[in-house]
């Protein structure tokens, strides 16, 4: 009876930790799927009111329905608008920089209309006010670099796909882009340099000889010399894309 009276007694301390280890279990995240099903039941009048209380719960929302329903006569303002706040602060009131909330931007944007010439014009503005902003106020800041060529290389990938007329004028922008970040060093506008080649959308000879990395083009010798910065500058190059 005392091993009958204990074994029972162990089975139900079993099933209870069991049910309690089941109630402690965090429910599965809803997803849409969840969410459609409770708007199916929601009528108009429902339906508009929700919408109302999303638009008034914050300034993304709003901004999400203006591009939408084509709302804003300039439906990039306000995207504009975050990123430029967050890729040229105000650094006289010490504010910073996130490379991350302007990046978030150009992904909103997607979500509300998604139209390649408004993301490729979004990608092109962050490489220019990102650009301006390391130049003109010294920024030293490698992740901020790095996000920087990334974006130009995005930048680059969806302007080939537009039109001819949109396509010239965007590049002739990000060229720019990669004469500015020259000026600034730190090796990003030699990484422009390579994505615009691979690209198909080289620069000069005459380019890299002012920068002093190959001899004069101009002269009647058949071929180019590397100069000792060149070569450095390749090197350093050829272990940052091919030794990784």
């Amino acid at each position: 009876m005392y091993g009958l009276a204990t074994w029972g007694m162990n089975w139900f301390l079993w099933v209870e930790s069991r049910t309690q280890m089941a109630k402690l279990q965090p429910k599965s995240r809803p997803t849409w799927a969840d969410v459609k099903r409770n708007l199916a039941g929601f009528d108009r009048a429902a339906l508009l009111s929700l919408v109302q209380d999303l638009y008034a719960a914050h300034k993304d929302d709003q901004a999400f329905l203006h591009s939408r329903f084509g709302l804003c006569e300039d439906a990039l303002e306000p995207y504009k608008k975050t990123m430029d706040r967050w890729l040229w602060p105000n650094v006289s009131r010490r504010q910073e920089t996130s490379v991350a909330k302007a990046k978030q931007a150009v992904s909103d944007y997607k979500r509300a209309l998604g139209d390649a010439e408004g993301l490729a014009e979004l990608m092109v503005f962050y490489c220019e006010r990102a650009a301006g902003f390391s130049r003109d106020v010294s920024h030293d800041d490698a992740a901020y670099f790095d996000a920087l060529v990334r974006m130009f290389e995005q930048a680059l990938k969806t302007t080939t796909t537009l039109t001819a007329n949109v396509r010239s004028r965007l590049l002739a922008r990000l060229d720019r882009v990669r004469s500015m970040s020259h000026e600034f060093g730190y090796g990003v506008g030699d990484d422009m340099d390579v994505l615009l080649s691979e690209f198909g959308l080289g620069f000069r000879l005459d380019r890299l000889h002012q920068r002093g990395y190959i001899s004069d083009p101009a002269t009647k010798a058949k071929s180019v010399l590397l100069t000792e910065k060149g070569a450095k500058r390749s090197q350093v190059l050829f272990e940052k894309h091919f030794m990784k």
